[in-house]
Formats: C-alpha cells, structure tokens, sequence
C-alpha cells in the first residue's frame, strides 16, 4: 500500500532539505511495443541528429517503465510487410532485454487476444475458440498461458516487474466474436471467473519465483473507472495491486484533467490499498500527416493551442501534476515512438500516431516536445491541495527495539482513512498500512516493523494524498 509517490519527495526535499534523496519515486512510462517493428521497417530513431538506441533516448529523458503488450498469436502479421511477427512471446522477449539493458522496468500488458484488445473488442484468442463456453476449461487454459509464459521469461531472466490481466477491458475479456459483436455484453459471473483465475496465475508465479510482481487491471475513460472497479471487488475480483486507467482527451472529453485527478482521488479513498495509475494516454503536437496511413487522434483542448510540441508537452505535464497531486503513481505514454515507415498496419502504409510521437517526421527526437514531461521539476504537492490539509498532532517515534513505530494522539479524534509509510534514505518503502484506528479523542498505535539496517528512515502520515504527519528517526 504505497504512500502517494510525491509525499516523499515532498517530505525529504522540502521538510529535510535533503537535496540528493530528491528523485521523484513515479513511474514515467512510455509503451515502446512498436520499437522493433519499426526499426525492422527502417526507422532510425535520432537525438540531436545522431542515430541512437531508442530505448536509451527514452531512458536518458527519466523514463523508468516500459509497457509491452502480449498477443497470443498475432498470426494476422504473416500477410504484412515481411510476414515477420511483432507483440508475440519472441518479440516481447527481445524487447523486455532492451528495456532492462536500459535500465526501466517492465509491464507486461497480456491483451489476451491474437488481435487489438480494447472496449469494443475482445475476441478470444483462435486457439481457446473452441472452448469459450465451457468456462472451465477456458479458466485452465488461461491459467497455464499466464504461468507458463511468466515462468519462461522468468527463466530467461525477464519476469516483469508488473503484469495487466487484460486490456481496456470494459466489455470484459476472452469472448467468441458472435457475442461480442452482437452488443454490449458484461457477464460479471464468467468476467470476475476468469479474471480471479488470471490473478491466481501471477501470484502462482510470483511464488514460485520467489520475485514481486505487481497485478493490475485495465479500464477505458476515467469516468468508467469507479463504477467498474466497484464491480470488479463487489464481485470478489480483489487479488490486484494497480487500478490502471487509459485518458485521452480526443475520446474522453469533456472530462478534464482535474476531473481525472478527482476520480483518481476518489478511487484511492473508496478502495484503501490499491495503486492507480494512467496506464495510456497521447496528445498530438502537429495535424499534419507523414504516411497514407489515417491519424486516429485528431481532437485537442482549446486550452492547449495552438497545437504544437511545446503545448503536447505542456498538456502531459499538467496531466502528470494532477495524477501526483491526487494519489496516483505514474503514468504511461501510449506508443511515442511509432512513426511513419514504408511498412504496413491492417488499416494503412505507415502510422496512425506519427503526429503523436515524440519525434518529428525526420524521426528526430522534438527537443520540445512531449518527452520534456517526463523530466519537468514536478511541485511535491500543490500548495493549494496542501492547503486544504492541515497538520494532525501525531507524536511519532520509533520503539526502543526498532521493531516498530509508535503513533499517539491526544486531544481529538483522528479522521479515518489514514495511512502511515516507512521509507529508507534511497526512498523505497519498507512498511506501510491504511490505519484503522479507534475515534477517540487520545491513544497510539504501534506499525509493526522488519528488521532495519542502521540509518535514517522517514514516517508519512497521509489522508487523500496529502501529509498530514512526517518524522524522521535513526536507527542505529
């Protein structure tokens, strides 16, 4: 349960001035699925004019996460181009080992289809077609593709860090394609079935391995996300880390920013425990076109005009400031480096997302552009937001044996929905907890702790993303 990512940026810049222990801890994240596809096709990705290893560009901009989708059998690749095939195990394989010599993390998006996964499609992969109505045996199918396929990149020493069971999935997932053409269908008997069978092959996984790996779930439009996740825990699916949403403004208007900010908010109260993140979004820096292929975003935000790299940029980086103001801990750029190529997609010769990307038409990267949001010096936590927060009077302090911390309160009642977090000097969490404390106006509560190192550690105390009670303690 990890404390809101800007607190402690907040807490150890500001309120210590510790100025080395300032690095932001939020994932800045880019999908770079297209990468091998389109260096294959010729793309030489560019910085300052030099060629250069796109993933290294990403990683020396403050990228520290990666998103790779998964298809299970992308077969539809062998009558395009070279007949080569992208997004399979292999593909996904050699891009995880570019991502890790780069030095990011990993999520793995497992779209759970041989095609695009998104709200009006979900087709289940050809090889399971046959058994798409004998829930059983779909379960023990898509539970031996989740575990075998993360046993064997945890063999070849490529395991994610993070793993999505599903993508955009509001019409929920693994469907014939007669039901899921026919109209909306959201069986949530056969969804949260399936979905609890997935999340057990992850942490199937995660044991045998003996590594963490981060479980998440995603859905489309901020304003659908409250609801479904409602769903998906009235209905048992609860076994997940990450609560991960897509935001474009091209198809989620009119809902703004801070109104993404305030579900993101809202999601974080009503359920206690669970990350959220953008796991998508975009905006455009040009209308111009560079390939035959049609653009698929072409809306913008009267606010952020005219269009260009600099107001591409801007808009991600107030975009980043809400999700940080409001709980949230990262956000991930859908596909920045797919530009224009000789090859092929089903739809087109060339891009649907070159005047999305962040490189211009010569695949330059646009020093201005929208990978400037990745390294823009984010305010911990907005003075306004601070401002509605006001200082709670915990005494905090660390047991005589190290082997917890001690909470008490004397003179009035403490709110609910507290949460305390204990972080090392490099800023990695060694213990949090949502409080469920007694309403009465004096008493203490004592946080288990593991065994520490010597040095110093930092306590936040936060409600809705805001401190409202820190303290640093050596242990010695």
């Amino acid at each position: 349960m990890p404390c809101h990512p800007a607190l402690l940026s907040a807490f150890l810049c500001f309120s210590l001035s510790l100025p080395p222990l300032c690095a932001q801890p939020f994932y800045f994240g880019a999908d770079l699925s297209y990468v091998n596809e389109m260096e294959d096709c010729g793309v030489v990705y560019k910085e300052d004019g030099q060629p250069k290893d796109p993933y290294q560009i990403f990683a020396g901009h403050n990228c520290n996460l990666v998103r790779l989708r998964l298809w299970h059998t992308p077969s539809w690749y062998d009558t395009l181009n070279a007949g080569h095939r992208y997004s399979g195990l292999a593909d996904v394989k050699r891009s995880i080992a570019r991502a890790r010599g780069a030095g990011m993390a990993v999520l793995l998006d497992f779209h759970l289809s041989d095609f695009w996964a998104d709200p009006s499609r979900q087709w289940v992969p050809a090889a399971w077609a046959g058994v798409v109505d004998d829930l059983p045996l779909l379960q023990d199918s898509l539970y031996n593709y989740i575990y075998a396929t993360l046993m064997e990149l945890h063999a070849q020493g490529l395991l994610p860090e993070m793993v999505q069971l599903g993508n955009e999935t509001n019409r929920g997932i693994l469907l014939s394609q007669e039901v899921n053409d026919a109209g909306w269908v959201l069986d949530w008997s056969r969804n949260a079935a399936l979905f609890n069978t997935g999340l057990r092959a992850i942490r199937d996984a995660e044991q045998a391995t003996g590594q963490p790996v981060k479980a998440a779930l995603h859905i489309a439009g901020p304003s659908n996300a409250p609801w479904f996740f409602d769903q998906f825990t009235q209905h048992g699916v609860t076994d997940f880390d990450i609560m991960g949403i897509s935001y474009y403004w091209a198809w989620h208007r009119p809902t703004s920013i801070e109104e993404t900010g305030a579900i993101i908010a809202g999601l974080r109260s009503a359920h206690p425990g669970y990350e959220v993140m953008i796991f998508e979004t975009g905006y455009i820096w040009t209308l111009d076109y560079n390939d035959n292929a049609a653009n698929i975003i072409t809306a913008t935000h009267p606010d952020y005009q005219p269009i260009s790299p600099e107001t591409q940029k801007q808009w991600l980086i107030d975009l980043a400031q809400s999700v940080m103001d409001n709980g949230g801990t990262g956000m991930i750029y859908w596909e920045p480096a797919w530009v224009s190529s000789p090859c092929y997609t089903p739809w087109g010769q060339g891009s649907h997302q070159e005047h999305a990307a962040f490189f211009d038409f010569d695949t330059n990267l646009l020093s201005e552009g929208g990978i400037g949001w990745m390294e823009h010096a984010y305010a911990p936590v907005s003075s306004k937001e601070a401002a509605k927060a006001p200082a709670l009077p915990l005494g905090i302090s660390l047991a005589p044996n190290h082997d917890s911390v001690l909470l008490r309160w004397d003179g009035k009642a403490l709110p609910t929905g507290l949460q305390v977090a204990v972080f090392n000097s490099g800023g990695s969490e060694v213990a949090s907890r949502i409080l469920d404390l007694p309403e009465q106006p004096a008493g203490s509560y004592r946080l288990p702790l593991p065994s520490l190192p010597a040095g110093i550690y930092f306590v936040i105390v936060s409600r809705q993303g805001q401190v409202v009670a820190q303290q640093g303690v050596w242990v010695r």
